[in-house]
């Protein structure tokens, strides 16, 4: 009875230590880890987000950029932080889907090694083509590779990107076969894209918009389950002949697991109140993406159903980290 009593006593003091610490937490300034250098959509994601949490925990959000692998590095530094509330980690596709299966020693475990905030928003892909491509829409472009077997040629921005695997969700879905050409980065797949040296590309939307409103490329499809703000007039793949196709970029915010429930609770309201400020919306959808704020329960079971689906896609592509 002593024992039991006494083990009574020490959780007692540890739920009343955590609430304690949540009460006066934050009372110094945070870090974001992005998983990727400056410069690109999740870079982008993250200072919006982090502005905007500024203003609702009256305590500076710095952002550290942390690249390499893909993304890795910087989530491992997440998971391996102290469970503070201090240091959060700007979750994705690639680190939360794809990362812990197409590198064999991702050093972490999407599931079980962060306390998962809230989503902040998804976004969806558009699928461009040179001009040259005589293909207007979706219908005309599967038409064109199912009698062309492997001779359209389709750039990624790497083997085991999003981009690649959600290409290769849509070869599967339109039962089509083109050949993968991978590139260090959308900068040089575009370039390349324009140049006529590949036929088709599955881009983020902000560099798109300029691109197609120029006549330099031509969109034929965007693959979230409804249209995008971005490109209004351009139907869904879903609308295409693929009912239900979707292949979106999640974004969300993660803690290291073990950071007090009352601490992931302050953070979700927060994030919340965020992203329902107009100016940090406004901010968000300029990147292409669509606000989806969520309650911690919720963006777990996300990250459990996008690991399932990217996982088994990163096992059929046969891509491997190099």
């Amino acid at each position: 009875m002593k024992t039991l009593r006494a083990l009574a006593a020490v959780a007692a003091a540890i739920v009343f230590t955590q609430h304690a610490d949540a009460q006066d937490w934050p009372n110094r300034p945070l870090t974001m880890v992005a998983p990727f250098a400056t410069g690109g959509s999740t870079d982008a994601i993250a200072r919006i987000v982090a502005e905007g949490l500024s203003a609702q925990l009256h305590q500076p959000v710095i952002v550290e950029n942390i690249g390499g692998a893909g993304g890795m590095t910087g989530a491992n530094r997440v998971a391996k932080a102290a469970p503070d509330g201090y240091t959060l980690g700007l979750g994705g596709t690639g680190t939360l889907a794809i990362d812990p299966t197409l590198y064999p020693n991702a050093g972490y475990d999407p599931r079980k090694d962060f306390a998962p905030v809230g989503l902040i928003a998804t976004s969806p892909l558009i699928i461009l083509v040179n001009p040259s491509v005589p293909a207007h829409n979706v219908q005309e472009l599967i038409a064109l590779a199912k009698a062309q077997p492997g001779k359209l040629n389709y750039a990624s921005a790497g083997a085991g990107s999003g981009i690649h695997l959600g290409t290769v969700l849509f070869a599967e879905a339109a039962g089509i076969e083109i050949t993968h050409v991978a590139y260090k980065g959308s900068g040089p797949a575009l370039t390349d894209l324009l140049g006529g040296h590949v036929q088709m590309y599955f881009s983020s939307l902000p560099p798109a918009i300029g691109l197609v409103k120029e006549g330099k490329l031509r969109a034929l499809g965007v693959t979230g389950l409804k249209r995008s703000a971005s490109f209004p007039d351009v139907p869904t793949v879903a609308e295409q002949g693929l009912p239900g196709f979707e292949a979106v970029l999640h974004y969300g915010i993660v803690a290291p697991a073990g950071t007090p429930r009352p601490i992931v609770d302050k953070l979700n309201v927060a994030l919340r109140a965020a992203l329902g400020d107009p100016k940090v919306h406004g901010h968000i959808a300029t990147e292409g993406a669509e606000p989806l704020p969520t309650s911690p329960e919720e963006y777990a079971a996300d990250i459990d159903r996008e690991e399932t689906k990217w996982s088994a896609l990163v096992k059929k592509s046969g891509a491997q980290a190099k």
